[in-house]
């Protein structure tokens, strides 16, 4: 199951309280007050890790609680700090604030009419960077640090502060290297699969892929990328038309897009307008996003018209590069993977997935 956004519950630890205790030993009857600090809650940090590429692990447990301080003791000590909680997640991960501090009010705030208004607080791209989604709270202060000469025997202290907390929305942004953009049935799921050991589903029907499948084109010299196949887009998509929002945001951080166009026109369709409504809907839903680097899979070659569409194409879009192929009978995935090779894949140590 692939999870690239999600709602989670995040509470930082609260501090322990501040401690009043004399000192009182055999030969020290009044030896004065020693009450210690209590330790600071622990904080709720998100991590970026290489080692996850989607946010399947908050699925199953969304609440993010890390341990409280302990509060102080006698003869000074100081209680012991909580532990944070590090929660890892995926390069490209945007983190907002909802606004609702508990998933009730959460729920409530997206069934109304106004919704719930959420703030970007966090962009987590770089592998190891760290973002303190909710501080810890502060410990209190024991009874030793009120005595004056004036009050030697304080009794004053102060409570450990309460951790920070709240409902957070979690977003995957950058899923791969390479994004594959097509309608359904274009075969963007055979390519995956032959051009990587990933394992879509595939069928003779729209809609097969409802979820980003992402898998890894190992090339030689020991580099690689990682290459998404984007469920299918449907015209009105940048209209949230079908699932249109969910499909194009998950392109939005690719390096590279490989437009997938059926040059066999399978089902009557026209592969001019299909690339022409693909450009369309990228260019509608965000204009940075057409400006990527992008080019065009020409696939289904093995069928009898695909060479006279593929003439009429070439000449349509005399400035674009296109690389013919047949995912299904792996002919010229060879020129693909050169083009890859040149344009996107890393050292297996910098990428490191």
């Amino acid at each position: 199951m692939f999870i690239d956004h999600i709602r989670v519950f995040a509470k930082a630890g609260d501090g322990g309280h501040g401690a009043v205790s004399f000192r009182r030993e055999k030969y020290v009857p009044r030896g004065g007050p020693d009450g210690g600090d209590g330790g600071m809650g622990g904080h709720v940090i998100l991590k970026v890790s290489p080692h996850t590429d989607n946010l399947r692990q908050f699925h199953y447990d969304p609440k993010l609680i890390a341990e409280c301080g302990v509060a102080g003791a006698g003869v000074r000590k100081s209680g012991r700090s909580g532990k944070p909680f590090i929660a890892l997640v995926p390069p490209g991960t945007v983190v907002y604030r909802t606004g609702a501090t508990n998933v009730n009010d959460a729920v409530a705030l997206e069934r109304s009419e106004e919704g719930i208004d959420m703030d970007p607080i966090a962009d987590l791209t770089e592998v190891g960077q760290e973002y303190i989604l909710c501080r810890g709270g502060i410990g209190g202060k024991g009874n030793w640090n009120f005595k004056t000469p004036t009050n030697r025997t304080p009794v004053e202290h102060t409570l450990g502060e309460d951790g920070d907390g709240g409902v957070f929305y979690l977003e995957l942004r950058r899923i791969a290297d390479v994004g594959l953009v097509g309608f359904p049935n274009a075969g963007k799921s055979t390519l995956i699969g032959k051009m990587s050991h990933a394992k879509p589903k595939v069928a003779s029907y729209p809609f097969t892929t409802l979820q980003p499948v992402i898998g890894v084109a190992e090339f030689a010299g020991h580099k690689r990328c990682t290459i998404a196949d984007i469920p299918g887009l449907i015209e009105g998509a940048h209209l949230n038309k079908g699932l249109g929002h969910e499909f194009l945001r998950h392109i939005t951080r690719c390096r590279l897009l490989l437009f997938v166009v059926d040059m066999a026109g399978t089902d009557g369709r026209d592969p001019i307008s299909d690339l022409e409504i693909l450009r369309s809907e990228v260019s509608e839903y965000d204009e940075e996003l057409a400006r990527f680097p992008w080019l065009v899979v020409a696939n289904k070659m093995d069928s009898d018209v695909a060479e006279e569409n593929l003439k009429a194409f070439r000449q349509r879009f005399s400035k674009v590069e296109i690389v013919p192929i047949s995912a299904e009978l792996e002919i010229g995935l060879d020129d693909l993977r050169a083009v890859l090779l040149e344009r996107v894949a890393l050292e297996k140590n910098s990428l490191d997935y």
